[in-house]
């Protein structure tokens, strides 16, 4: 709001007699503030200057405590009338600067409420504060910056007045960041640009705001704080300031404003050379390391510059000498920047080589740096960076060099940057034979040489005492090369024996047992991703995989999935280990036989039936893909898990778990519930109304890679529909779905082409009419088919399980009539011995007695020779009593 905005309403109550009272009478009454505005800005009275530098004077001192609340909205008004005159009358600046040290004290309150029913008036006397800078007096704009700066400090007034309390601590700052102070300062940069000791005044102030508040700096940057800092930060400063005070500024913008906003501002091509300037000069000229810090602050804003699509670094020359310092002292230039530079080796010179080639990599997104790059052979630079292990294990005499500590951070950070720069310039890479640098340091890096990296840096991390931060990233820029699928690249490497030797780090990096490292991990499942890579399409390159190769996927497969979610990154070495027995195992018979020779496939199975869901499905490809080998088929009916549980049954358990998640429509028993949609899932069925373009497939078939039905189908095929062991009939009834899976989605694809043509308002002529309503019926007959199969399915296991009930029953049956009898038995012979109408019938004396050592009466054995006397007498045999007794 400027002050052309506050133009204070005439007031006509000051009668002509008061203004004619001396200036020795005026009372503390007349000191009202509005009085004393309508003093001031009364046409009758504008030329008083006397009159109104003494009612001035008395208001301040009355007010020596601080301002009021409810006054301020006169205090404003006040400023703004002392402003306007101070171009023809300088004694009001005095006056102004004496409002300047009140306004920095708290302002007074009689009521608590009055922090908030005043704050519009106190937000207006900061913003009146902030537009004086435009008085043409210096003392009162470093009273204004003075004042501010306070804001930022308890400062308590000097006394208390009865009944009135300071601002709670923190007003001031809050209503400033709803204030035009800070833009109004950040503006005022252009007045003061003659004034140096000003200047630097008013950027320690601009600092200060812009590291204290997100409003503040939002604010500044509102009226394009990033590109006016920018652009005065090289001007004349004898006192060396005013660089390092505006990086400052920049930073805080960067950090707390919009930081989009910032970069777009400082991309203008005025900004660009700006900073150029001021780098190249702290380049040739820091020492200090305050200096050096500012140098290295500068080449990060460098680097969100850059990151901004089409950047003017290139075109502003700015790009062609960070160039040229990245690759010095290594690589001799004649550039006239580089041959005055002069590096001290310390860790801030460290730290700006670190950013200058994580400069390369963000600069290599614009194609106008990748030429450039090749015309200042930065790959040729890079490459010598990173093959110089020698000079890592042995310290160089002389001052100028780089440490060891600082070379092994220099190569892992080269390492890093060709990891993204390398696979842009394929050309240059090949020619100064990159692979072969890269496969010499994966040789350097297995090697037991006594090397003890420090793993100080970001890029060190899990390397500490090893060459494991240099394997790291070795193999990560293998994996970037390869992916490419460049075959002059993969062949080359090919050629070198990338394969073996990969085989050879993975085998000797298992062996060390090191396995809970996430950096180890890593590196073995990236190591795997390559042989994928390299074996995907060549059968020659498979049969170097060899035996060899499949002995290590059997070993990683038979770790299983029990650390899949350790966080570790044992689910990426594990789906890395699949997918290396799809790439590099599948696809030659050789390896394939070796394979299933080695329980390939029962590993397979094993983690289809113990691993995650999100891994069925590259299982499931792998074992599809296996089936073409006519030995595999085999290999799987004989699986069978912990529970005795088959392969069969088992895909036929995770088709019914896909169909559930799927929300297929199954009745109770898991078969068809509508004949019309076998197969369907439910979302389709909501997407029934929609029409789609004829180059866009339908749901039919989108859905077919998207879940395992399909995989599960075809690898039944392979095994056949007959004649697979360990199968309830739940299971016969899914595989009667199973087998008809294809014919199913025939149909639903047809009725899908039906659907849309009649949505399009589309008819077929007759013949094709007729066709489609015959294929759509024919689905629907299959259907109605498998159901009556299920049917039947269903009432065959109900009738065995009758017969099985029934046959269970006649076992019981039999059982307790054994127990009747038994029974029956025991009554006959006890009452032989205890009913004398029945002993009377008998005659008989001891045959024989034989000892069993046995407790109680089974431990005689006793042969009674007896006779039945009787019509019916029979002769008993010889009876064993210790029989009868059990």
């Amino acid at each position: 709001m400027g002050s052309a905005k506050v133009l204070p309403e005439l007031t006509s109550e000051l009668p002509a007699v008061r203004l004619k009272v001396a200036p020795q009478s005026v009372s503390a009454k007349s000191l009202d503030i509005s009085k004393v505005v309508g003093l001031l800005e009364d046409p009758l009275t504008t030329n008083w200057k006397e009159k109104h530098l003494f009612v001035l004077r008395k208001l301040f001192e009355r007010n020596h405590s601080g301002f009021l609340l409810r006054e301020l909205t006169g205090v404003s008004r006040v400023l703004n009338f002392c402003a306007e005159k101070v171009k023809d009358h300088p004694e009001y600046a005095a006056l102004l600067c004496e409002a300047l040290k009140l306004c920095r004290l708290p302002f007074l309150k009689e009521k608590t409420s009055d922090e908030a029913k005043f704050a519009q008036d106190a937000t207006q006397v900061l913003s009146h504060v902030g537009y004086l800078m435009r008085v043409s007096h210096d003392e009162v704009k470093q009273h204004v910056m003075e004042c501010v700066k306070s804001f930022y400090n308890d400062v308590a007034p000097p006394q208390q007045l009865d009944g009135l309390q300071p601002t709670s601590p923190g007003y001031k700052l809050q209503l400033l960041e709803r204030s035009d102070l800070p833009r109004t300062l950040l503006l005022s940069m252009a007045a003061v640009e003659q004034q140096p000791a000003i200047k630097l005044q008013l950027l320690q102030t601009l600092q200060i705001l812009s590291s204290s508040s997100d409003m503040n700096c939002s604010s500044m940057v509102e009226a394009q704080g990033a590109e006016r800092i920018c652009l005065h930060m090289n001007e004349p400063d004898p006192s060396g300031q005013v660089l390092f005070r505006s990086s400052e500024i920049l930073w805080n913008l960067l950090e707390r404003g919009d930081k989009e906003e910032v970069i777009a501002q400082l991309s203008s091509m005025e900004c660009v050379v700006s900073v150029k300037e001021a780098f190249c000069h702290l380049l040739l000229n820091a020492r200090q390391t305050s200096d050096l810090q500012l140098r290295n602050d500068l080449l990060v804003i460098t680097t969100f510059m850059a990151e901004k699509p089409n950047s003017l670094l290139v075109e502003s020359l700015f790009a062609k000498q960070l160039v040229g310092c990245v690759t010095f002292p290594e690589m001799k230039r004649r550039s006239s920047l580089v041959q005055n530079l002069k590096l001290s080796y310390s860790n801030k010179d460290l730290k700006m080589k670190k950013l200058l080639l994580n400069l390369l990599v963000v600069m290599s997104r614009d194609v106008a740096a990748l030429q450039l790059y090749e015309e200042e052979l930065v790959m040729l630079f890079l490459l010598k960076l990173i093959t110089s292990p020698t000079c890592l294990s042995e310290r160089r005499s002389g001052l100028h060099h780089w440490s060891v500590v600082q070379q092994e951070e220099l190569q892992l950070q080269a390492l890093a940057a060709l990891t993204s720069i390398a696979p842009l310039m394929l050309d240059d890479y090949m020619s100064c034979q990159g692979n072969t640098h890269l496969l010499l340091l994966l040789d350097w890096c297995v090697r037991p040489d006594d090397f003890f990296g420090h793993g100080h840096s970001f890029h060190g991390t899990g390397g500490r005492d090893s060459k494991k931060a240099q394997l790291r990233h070795c193999i990560r820029l293998l994996k970037s090369l390869t992916s490419l699928s460049e075959e002059s690249v993969n062949q080359d490497l090919c050629d070198q024996g990338i394969i073996n030797q990969l085989l050879g780090v993975l085998i000797q990096m298992d062996a060390r047992c090191d396995e809970e490292e996430d950096v180890t991990v890593e590196i073995m499942s990236n190591i795997q991703m390559i042989l994928s890579t390299l074996c995907e399409t060549d059968i020659h390159r498979k049969e170097l995989f060899g035996s060899e190769g499949v002995d290590m996927t059997v070993h990683f497969l038979r770790k299983g999935s029990s650390k899949f979610y350790s966080g570790l990154g044992h689910n990426k070495l594990l789906l890395s280990t699949i997918d290396c027995v799809r790439s590099c195992v599948v696809g030659c018979s050789a390896t394939e036989d070796y394979f299933l020779a080695k329980e390939g496939a029962f590993l397979l199975l094993n983690l289809l039936s113990t691993s995650p869901r999100c891994v069925h499905g590259v299982v499931l490809s792998t074992l599809l893909d296996l089936c073409d080998n006519p030995n595999t088929p085999s290999h799987i009916l004989s699986w069978r898990d912990a529970a005795g549980q088959t392969a069969s049954r088992l895909l036929l358990q995770l088709w019914r778990e896909e169909e559930e998640e799927l929300g297929v429509s199954r009745n109770q028993h898991g078969g068809i519930a509508d004949p019309q949609s076998p197969v369907l899932r439910g979302f389709q069925q909501d997407d029934k109304v929609l029409s789609l373009p004829a180059t866009s497939p339908g749901a039919a078939v989108l859905e077919i890679p998207e879940n395992l039905r399909a995989k599960i189908y075809f690898i039944f095929c392979c095994l056949g529909f007959q004649g697979l062991p360990g199968l309830s009939a739940e299971d016969y009834v899914t595989l009667s779905i199973v087998k008809r899976y294809l014919d199913f989605k025939v149909g639903e694809v047809w009725e899908e082409i039906s659907r849309e043509l009649s949505l399009d308002g589309v008819r077929p002529i007759s013949p094709d009419e007729e066709a489609l309503s015959t294929i759509c019926k024919i689905s629907e007959d299959t259907a109605g088919r498998i159901m009556a199969e299920q049917r039947s399915i269903l009432q065959l296991q109900q009738q065995e399980d009758i017969s099985e009930e029934k046959l269970v029953y006649r076992e019981m049956k039999s059982h307790l009539r054994q127990q009747e009898l038994a029974a029956e038995s025991w009554k006959k012979y006890v009452s032989k011995t205890s009913n004398y109408d029945i002993l009377k019938h008998f005659i008989g004396h001891v045959r024989a007695m034989q000892s069993t050592n046995l407790p109680g009466p089974a431990g005689m054995k006793v042969t009674l020779t007896r006779t039945l006397i009787g019509a019916e007498a029979v002769e008993l045999d010889l009876v064993n009593l210790s029989a009868v007794t059990d």
